[in-house]
């Protein structure tokens, strides 16, 4: 059974803030079951945005898993903005990370494939 959202996220920006970084909700979706969208942002104008992994990848169904959504991973935000709308229009529940770090980390460790 996979962890409710709204858990995984306090989780992830405690982790987010134990190391430094400023993290936000700026879109609160469901409480348990919603998508979950990570954006970087570095500060020079350049993001990264790591959304669900797919479906049926090794662990996915159970733990909560991401991927990147662009090749290269960081690009100008308004790119990421971009993408960010179309999701919401698809998916009204998902949420959306904002993490502040200069140095583009994502603390998403063994929860990032690829």
């Amino acid at each position: 059974m996979r962890l409710k959202s709204e858990i995984w996220v306090k989780a992830y920006l405690r982790r987010c803030s134990r190391h430094g970084a400023m993290g936000v909700v700026v879109r609160h979706g469901d409480d348990d079951a919603g998508a979950i969208y990570i954006k970087v942002l570095r500060g020079d104008g350049q993001a990264a945005l790591f959304g669900p992994a797919p479906a049926g990848l090794e662990g996915a169904d159970f733990d909560r898993r991401f991927a990147p959504l662009f090749k290269g991973a960081f690009v100008a935000e308004p790119e990421i903005q971009s993408r960010i709308d179309k999701e919401a229009r698809i998916d009204g529940d998902l949420w959306l990370i904002e993490i502040e770090d200069r140095d583009g980390r994502h603390f998403l460790g063994d929860d990032l494939l690829g």
